[in-house]
């Protein structure tokens, strides 16, 4: 698969992007969302930012507590044999987790769609109990005028995802939870099929261990139900663990056509493809036996959390796929890939 990167990769780094908080430092931006808006291409960054580190034997970490309205932060010891930091996202205490960061979302604008001007402020950031360690990972879906943005809520009340909708990016109406617990990586088909509307989504089921994506449909965007499983993971293939929707799907003459995430034994992170029917979604045509996109530079196989490429956003143009992806869960890349190109490596 030939898969053409921007010559200015990553295009957006931490660097250039300001800590919301004084006293705060960002350590990763990437799993964006985007959006065509008039003459514009916008992103919809996840920006990740922790209190600085003051001492290499303390980890700091933050979180809104709800009661008192505000972000406060959290110290833990490295020298405390209850503190576990094996998993660099996470510090689990007494099996009570808590993020190593904590996300919100932030607006950035480009005539190009490469070279962007970020906003100084985030467009939304937690704000009640369900958000209290942030919102991730973006996915933006156009309906007639309006944008839907679904995103990831983390709380110790477990990750679900809520939905905000805008008409001009200036303001953001929030709609509340629409998928509890634990269920993430939620993208909207972005038109109704006879009168309704269809979600992907990725529910986790503890018992068994899956991480498989599923299809929901609603009449209004608001109210999800008769779920059905997709597709689910493959033995000894590169999508074995777990697998989930990255942008939304885009219509093609075969179908929709979703690009989408699976992770193998090692954690390594790579995109494939799913064709699912023009009518009839929640029938799965063809499929990519292989990666369509893999990590291989060094800012994709290094970084916080290394060996990831993650997509939530994606433009599609006179049958190219224009590709923004998280890097190691640090930076964003953009990257190209040709749709004829993808549907031939597709499998029945």
């Amino acid at each position: 698969m030939a898969v053409l990167r921007a010559s200015e990769n990553p295009i957006i780094t931490p660097k250039d992007v300001a800590p919301s908080l004084d006293g705060f430092e960002v350590v990763g931006v990437f799993n964006a969302g985007v959006a065509r808006y008039r003459d514009e291409v916008l992103l919809l960054l996840r920006v990740a930012e922790r209190p600085v580190q003051t001492s290499p034997d303390v980890v700091l970490t933050a979180f809104l507590d709800p009661a008192q309205g505000r972000i406060v932060t959290a110290s833990f010891a490295r020298s405390d044999p209850d503190n576990d930091f094996s998993d660099p996202r996470l510090i689990v205490r007494h099996n009570r987790s808590y993020l190593t960061s904590i996300s919100h979302l932030r607006l950035a604008r480009s005539n190009d769609g490469i070279h962007f001007t970020i906003g100084e402020h985030p467009a939304i950031a937690a704000a009640e109990v369900y958000e209290s360690f942030g919102v991730e990972d973006p996915r933006i879906t156009q309906i007639g005028r309006t944008y839907y943005v679904t995103y990831v809520a983390v709380s110790p009340l477990g990750v679900t995802t809520a939905l905000a909708s805008t008409l001009d990016f200036t303001s953001f109406q929030r709609h509340g939870i629409i998928f509890a617990p634990e269920n993430k990586d939620v993208a909207f088909i972005p038109e109704a099929i006879d009168g309704r509307y269809y979600a992907l989504h990725r529910p986790h089921s503890p018992l068994f261990g899956r991480n498989d994506m599923w299809i929901a449909e609603s009449p209004d965007l608001l109210c999800w139900g008769r779920h059905r499983h997709l597709m689910g993971l493959r033995d000894g293939a590169w999508d074995e663990t777990r697998l989930g929707a990255g942008a939304p799907p885009v219509r093609i003459a075969d179908g929709w056509l979703e690009i989408y995430h699976g992770a193998d034994r090692a954690n390594r992170y790579c995109l494939g493809a799913v064709l699912l029917d023009a009518r009839e979604p929640w029938k799965v045509i063809a499929r990519s036996a292989e990666p369509i996109f893999e990590p291989q530079t060094e800012y994709e196989r290094a970084g916080f959390f290394a060996g990831v490429v993650f997509t939530c956003g994606l433009l599609y143009q006179r049958d190219t796929l224009k590709i923004y992806y998280g890097a190691a869960d640090t930076a964003i890349g953009y990257a190209e890939l040709s749709l004829y190109d993808v549907l031939n490596t597709l499998d029945p």
